[in-house]
């Protein structure tokens, strides 16, 4: 059955808005009728080749939709239930998952190298990060399904799938925000948005964003940030002055940028913490000195998905929302359909907005 989806030819082309075939679900599989997707920056990462990804392929990884049919053998979801697409399934049995680190798993993005669909041509399709969600319906392992949390609409759900776990779990899991600890977040997009709200979920008494754009203090401060800096050569000195000249208990870094993440590091206070989520290059080299390592004692991490293990913490998630504690309308600056994807990317490579959320 033809449907229409976001091609990316190849590495630096265009995405091409055209109908491709997708087959029938074969055992194990689940196919889904989307009912809206997130643009992510992972997304344009993938089309510029920071990130590998075979092509073609149809990119889009944070998604939710309703299940419209199912292949033989997959029982915890039926045909009309809500799902949410789960880019990065644990396999259970690797290394890491054996350490409860699912988010490292060695096997998660396997299905990615896969043949999942065709062009009209007969060309065949990869599915991006597993799920190709910039797409009318999409096919995929049962494995990269969670079904929908009680209370939470399907438009807001596909948030939950990139942004929101990885803002959240940075926070709360990688960083472990304290109570009455101060907090910048460096980046404003979706999930830089997602990691100001869980800031103040976390009860930060001081939350500063930090954005290359002055156009996002608005955004900035209804997520949550009390503070606003327009990135600089002086943003940490700036930041220090905020917090008495000491520098924020923690830093979220979520540009994926060599000069944001040493600027995150220089404004945390001796002994502070510096979480990295943004994706960078290889090109974006960040050097420190030995002595300033061993004087400051400050930590300096990684985090891949916000360290979440979405079957865990999507119903923690949903119980914020419930709770009017997290607002996933804060996150969207504009409501697309799939032919304004091309442009979402453009803004993005422009560094504008927060996040667009293509509704189908």
């Amino acid at each position: 059955m033809a449907v229409r989806a976001a091609v990316l030819p190849a590495i630096g082309s265009p995405l091409e808005i055209t109908g491709i075939d997708l087959p029938d679900p074969g055992p194990g599989q689940v196919r889904v009728r989307l009912a809206a997707a997130g643009v992510c920056h992972s997304d344009l990462s993938l089309s510029d080749g920071t990130m590998r990804v075979p092509v073609p392929a149809v990119l889009g990884h944070e998604g939710a939709g309703t299940v419209v049919s199912v292949g033989e053998g997959v029982g915890h979801v039926s045909p009309g239930d809500g799902v949410v697409l789960n880019w990065a399934p644990s396999c259970g049995a690797c290394h890491a998952c054996s350490l409860g680190e699912v988010w490292l798993c060695a096997d998660a993005l396997t299905g990615a190298a896969a043949v999942y669909a065709r062009t009209t041509d007969g060309t065949d399709l990869h599915p991006g990060l597993n799920v190709a969600a910039f797409a009318e319906e999409t096919v995929v392992s049962a494995s990269c399904v969670l079904p929908v949390p009680d209370g939470v609409p399907l438009t807001d759900a596909a948030l939950l799938g990139c942004a929101v776990l990885t803002g959240y779990g940075a926070v709360h899991h990688s960083a472990r925000v304290r109570q009455g600890e101060t907090v910048a977040v460096f980046g404003v997009g979706g999930v830089g948005l997602s990691a100001l709200q869980a800031a103040r979920i976390a009860g930060a008494s001081k939350i500063v964003a930090v954005d290359v754009s002055a156009e996002k203090e608005e955004l900035a401060k209804a997520a949550g940030a009390t503070d606003y800096v327009v990135a600089s050569d002086t943003t940490a000195r700036e930041i220090r002055g905020l917090t008495g000249k000491q520098g924020v208990d923690v830093a979220v870094e979520c540009a994926g940028r060599a000069v944001s993440i040493r600027t995150a590091w220089d404004s945390t206070r001796r002994g502070g913490r510096t979480t990295v989520v943004g994706i960078g290059g290889k090109d974006q080299q960040v050097t420190f000195n030995a002595l300033e390592i061993f004087h400051w004692g400050r930590t300096l991490s990684g985090c891949v998905y916000g360290n979440s293990d979405p079957a865990r913490d999507l119903p923690v998630l949903a119980g914020h929302i419930r709770a009017g504690r997290l607002d996933l309308s804060a996150l969207v600056t504009e409501h697309i359909s799939l032919d304004g994807i091309p442009a979402a990317f453009e803004n993005m490579q422009a560094g504008k907005g927060g996040r667009a959320l293509v509704v189908f």
